[in-house]
């Protein structure tokens, strides 16, 4: 059997393969209005706001974070896909002030032409990073299907005082970026090219577990993680259900090396022009170079911690100030 490059068993890549916000958003308006009778939970964190996760304060005072994340491969390496899809699925869990307590794997397998042998280097590279995270791996779901998909669901504890929203945002605060981004691009142009990043595999398999602690100890109650609506997008989310305008310098924004080069020459996922399209209406660009904005809406895999507040480490990118015409401004 002659097999193709991992990547080129997947129409999308990774977080880029999301369905578009916009369209997203249509679809699930009015879920999760109506509670269930004699819940076991308060139910804390739900769909409003398209926060990262959900949250149920339960008996106790404990806090359940639960959330689930898969996606198609963004590198040939099976390993590293595992890897990188395993660290995406518990930023989550981090960007919501909470600790990963057991993870169950998600996969999509096509059994007829892809050998088992790379099914299990995916979940090996899951299952370390877990690992490592101190997060159980325990069984999870498969089916045969025509693209390879991997991922987890992964269900952790917070404490309901401390948790950390999307919607907690308050002028006056700076924001914080704890990753640089551009792996959007660079996985686009590793799919077309086979050129290998280990930059952009270091970025995606990093743990936000620091990230996340070090914004719990500094009492900062806004996060969200950058994924696959890019900044831009995610930025967007949290301007809007705050109430407040993000002000953004495009300058400060960190950027994996290369990445830059990689949209200069056309590497652009369609999911970052989807980003673009969408917060367009709802920012005000000035004269900022189409190049850049498309990096800033850059269709991210396991990005960073965009966080309300200043983190040791972080750069500062920009601010929220009162609202104001726009949800977001780039300077």
């Amino acid at each position: 059997m002659i097999m193709q490059r991992l990547t080129h068993y997947a129409q999308g890549g990774g977080c880029a393969c999301k369905i578009p916000a916009g369209e997203l958003e249509s679809v699930l308006a009015g879920f999760g209005s109506e509670p269930p009778g004699d819940p076991l939970g308060e139910l804390l964190v739900g769909t409003e706001t398209g926060d990262d996760a959900a949250v149920v304060r339960i008996e106790g005072g404990t806090a359940i974070v639960s959330t689930a994340d898969f996606f198609t491969p963004v590198v040939d390496d099976p390993y590293d896909w595992g890897r990188i899809a395993a660290a995406n699925a518990l930023s989550d869990v981090y960007a919501m002030g909470g600790r990963p307590l057991v993870a169950l794997n998600v996969l999509c397998w096509p059994r007829d032409g892809l050998p088992y042998e790379i099914a299990r280097e995916v979940l090996r590279g899951g299952a370390d990073v877990a690992r490592q995270a101190g997060c159980h791996v325990a069984g999870g779901h498969s089916v045969n299907g025509p693209e390879p998909m991997y991922g987890m669901a992964v269900t952790g504890l917070a404490d309901p005082a401390r948790l950390m929203r999307n919607d907690a945002g308050r002028p006056g605060v700076p924001l914080s970026l704890t990753k640089p981004i551009g792996s959007g691009a660079l996985n686009n142009r590793h799919k077309a090219t086979g050129e290998v990043f280990p930059q952009a595999i270091e970025v995606m398999t990093r743990l936000n577990a620091d990230a996340g602690e070090a914004a719990l100890e500094a009492g900062i109650r806004c996060v969200t993680d950058v994924t696959g609506f890019g900044l831009l997008g995610h930025l967007y989310k949290l301007a809007r259900a705050s109430g407040v305008t993000a002000v953004i310098d495009a300058a400060a924004v960190p950027l994996i090396e290369g990445a830059r080069e990689a949209v200069r020459d056309g590497y652009v996922p369609g999911g970052s022009r989807r980003n673009l399209d969408w917060v367009a209406p709802h920012t005000d660009t000035g004269t900022v170079a189409e190049e850049t904005l498309l990096l800033l809406a850059d269709a991210q895999t396991s990005g960073g911690l965009l966080v309300a507040g200043e983190v040791p480490g972080a750069p500062v990118i920009g601010e929220l100030i009162p609202r104001g015409d726009h949800a977001v401004v780039i300077h």
